[in-house]
């Protein structure tokens, strides 16, 4: 017997508004504690924003009308609101360091970090997934040795000084690598930025020496996140494939006569791909945001180096920019990564 016309598709839709109204309300909660933690981070922290315009020696009567004129003498819920309209437009302030809008600062140094993760996830995701499936498929055998202690170094070994030592050995004695910087001296000035990312600017202009001079730069600070990102995806790889390899499905495939090669790479990784979905992600902005470091050791003028030395200069409104748009990328990962844990995983979709 059919059901009434008409009321299983009305539930559906039913469901699926209430399911994007929740949706909406976790990502205007989430992101609203955002602000709100930035906000008092800038107001508790030991540095007084007017002092750091004015100078230490500013008359008394000019440090009070700076004051007023960014509303620091109001009630605090006051200036959280003020804070909020400023946000939604974009207006993060001026930064003292460079006396220009943060968000222009911020457009012209982000692009560098993400040229430097992306190339480090492609590495780590690359290299670590097949790592890891190899070593849950030889569990207890070589492969599956070198994964870990590879991870335990990964966790182990502070990301600076492997920053250090590469740049000794590769840049300063073999000579494999560009040093310090994005781009040499000699082809700074002739490549035209177009899009912010100098591997493509240089590609599209047809500039090879300044492409090669580019990535020469690029390679080994990527290669360094490129490997802690890929100590994390390996084990966590190895850890799903494991939980995959001892289920039901597989051992069925195998009495089947199905090769060990279609069960490991066309079942079970595939099922194990569902939840590494979440890892590479989180990895990814992870390396958006945990590149400081590594941005300082190398002198990569991304958007790491500039919280940093903003942090440095007192310079709040540029860390707090800075902050915000690092947590807004955190938040937008995760919430791709949900959409395509469910886009993977129908189990998970709303009946």
């Amino acid at each position: 017997m059919q059901s009434p016309p008409g009321r299983p598709g009305g539930v559906r839709l039913a469901g699926a508004i209430k399911s994007g109204v929740n949706f909406l309300g976790v990502i205007a909660l989430t992101y609203l504690g955002l602000l709100a933690v930035t906000f008092f981070i800038g107001r508790v922290m030991p540095i007084d924003p007017v002092l750091a315009i004015v100078g230490d020696r500013a008359p008394e009567h000019v440090v009070e009308r700076v004051r007023e004129e960014m509303g620091l003498n109001k009630p605090l819920y006051t200036q959280f609101g003020i804070y909020l309209k400023k946000v939604a437009t974009g207006d993060f302030g001026t930064s003292v360091l460079t006396s220009n809008p943060v968000m222009t600062d911020i457009k012209r140094t982000f692009p560098a970090t993400i040229e430097l993760a992306t190339l480090g996830i492609i590495i780590g995701a690359g290299i670590g997934i097949p790592l890891g499936v190899w070593a849950a498929v030889r569990r207890g055998g070589m492969v599956d040795q070198i994964v870990r202690v590879m991870g335990l170094i990964g966790y182990s070994v502070p990301i600076f000084w492997l920053g250090l030592m590469g740049l000794v050995l590769f840049y300063a004695r073999l000579g494999w690598v560009g040093g310090p910087g994005r781009i040499d001296v000699a082809y700074e000035y002739s490549v035209t930025l177009e899009t912010g990312f100098l591997l493509l600017d240089t590609a599209r202009q047809g500039q090879w020496d300044a492409f090669r001079n580019v990535l020469s730069h690029l390679i080994l600070p990527a290669s360094l996140l490129g490997y802690f990102s890929l100590a994390y995806i390996s084990r966590m790889t190895r850890s799903f494939m494991l939980n995959e390899l001892a289920q039901e499905y597989v051992i069925a495939a195998r009495a089947k006569g199905l090769s060990e090669t279609r069960i490991i790479w066309r079942h079970a990784l595939r099922n194990a791909m569902v939840p590494l979905v979440t890892v590479v992600a989180l990895s990814y902005a992870g390396l958006l945001e945990g590149s400081v470091l590594t941005e300082t050791v190398f002198a990569w003028p991304g958007l790491g180096l500039y919280i940093t030395n903003s942090l440095q200069n007192a310079d709040m409104n540029a860390v707090l920019g800075g902050t915000i748009v690092v947590g807004s990328i955190f938040i937008g990962l995760n919430l791709l990564s949900d959409l395509l844990y469910k886009l993977l995983d129908p189990r998970t979709r709303t009946r």
